[in-house]
């Protein structure tokens, strides 16, 4: 096969990628459109970030405010009262754990963000993490957690904004996080284009496992 040979299958090759208008051309883009972001643009990014885990969707609603940060600092939270949970406000949890509002007012993203949002993260160290960043770490739940820090020490404890006090179970220890569970810290917030994310894995669940859950 000779160089004229070669160049005009590449020739045909490029026509039918992006001049034909077809299913099978279509998907091809689709696929080497996948093929380039997970395997170059997406660890491209993670590199200039210094995190293996650049970008997270929101999967939960353990980080909303609801939209008014004084409303949400007098909403509803259980504080620890010598090891038994009492009724608080969310402020009153804060505060005993020696964060005060002004405080907390200062931290990245004090009015938390929603389901659906895309959190871009900057790789951080044990050592720089301070109370008030976000924090996504690896627990042993399915996927990555983010939450914020609320104290450090030789280990770090986190909490969701909106929860009402630490989660503490078998998979999930949010008062016992140590230094190789840490992933990124959060950097910048895109509102709800996570849901794109969202809504594949919901409808890949959906015709794989017959569990939708749409509507």
């Amino acid at each position: 096969m000779n160089w004229k040979t070669i160049k005009g299958y590449l020739k045909d090759f490029w026509n039918f990628l992006w001049n034909e208008d077809s299913v099978w051309s279509w998907m091809l883009n689709i696929i080497i459109a996948f093929v380039l972001i997970k395997f170059l643009i997406y660890p491209g990014i993670g590199l200039m970030l210094g995190t293996n885990l650049p970008v997270v969707a929101v999967i939960s609603e353990s980080m909303e405010h609801g939209g008014d940060f004084d409303k949400w600092w007098e909403s509803p939270a259980l504080c620890d009262d010598k090891n038994v949970a009492r009724p608080c406000t969310q402020g009153d949890w804060y505060t005993q754990n020696n964060i005060v509002k002004t405080q907390f007012q200062s931290y990245i993203m004090n009015n938390g963000f929603n389901k659906g949002d895309i959190i871009v993260l900057k790789g951080v160290t044990f050592d720089d993490l301070k109370i008030g960043d976000i924090l996504v770490y690896q627990s042993k739940l399915s996927y990555p957690v983010i939450h914020r820090v609320v104290y450090k020490g030789d280990v770090i404890g986190t909490k969701g904004d909106h929860n009402q006090k630490q989660i503490i179970d078998a998979r999930l220890n949010e008062k016992y996080i140590t230094k190789d569970q840490i992933l990124g810290k959060a950097w910048i917030k895109i509102p709800y284009l996570g849901y794109v994310k969202i809504y594949f894995v919901e409808f890949i669940t959906c015709i794989t496992f017959n569990g939708c859950t749409f509507g």
